[in-house]
């Protein structure tokens, strides 16, 4: 009966942690992930547990195992703010597809990763017309994340970098 006691306490801890390292395609005991979108300056923290800290999110959902399943967003596009609804659909650990809910309707956008469960592609479908965005050129550091890719979207190839901090 003593040993029941002692398990179940564990079994309850492993509950606790989050993914959101994972949903920002990383994995490890990240701190931070540093990056630029569109010319912004991106700085996404995360808690010792796994959750996510990023300037403007609000009301994340999680379901019993800590995968999110859903967020508010405050993002800046083009001048203006406004918000936005990410919702995430999650296989065997990765993050499976992403809806992005906005004022003007809702974009999907699949993952495509290989044997490694390194991301290989994104399929966008806005409104029926797919734009696929091949990935390529990775580079890693020494945890095994990727700091640097090449992107192809519409014909355009562009190199995305970031940076990783962690609490080890």
């Amino acid at each position: 009966m003593m040993l029941v006691l002692f398990i179940v306490p564990f079994a309850l801890q492993a509950q606790t942690k989050f993914h959101d390292v994972e949903a920002n395609d990383a994995k490890g005991a990240v701190k931070s992930i540093s990056s630029s979108r569109m010319g912004s300056p991106v700085l996404i923290k995360f808690t010792q547990d796994g959750k996510m800290q990023q300037d403007g999110m609000t009301d994340a959902v999680y379901d019993a195992d800590g995968y999110i399943q859903s967020a508010k967003m405050k993002v800046n596009g083009q001048g203006m703010e406004m918000e936005i609804t990410m919702k995430y659909a999650w296989e065997n650990g990765k993050v499976k597809s992403q809806t992005i809910e906005t004022q003007m309707g809702a974009f999907k956008s699949s993952n495509v990763y290989d044997d490694k469960g390194v991301l290989v592609k994104t399929v966008m479908d806005m409104g029926g017309q797919k734009m696929e965005t091949p990935y390529t050129n990775y580079k890693f550091d020494a945890k095994g994340n990727w700091i640097s890719r090449k992107a192809s979207m519409m014909g355009q190839e562009m190199e995305e970098q970031r940076t990783i901090e962690y609490y080890e």
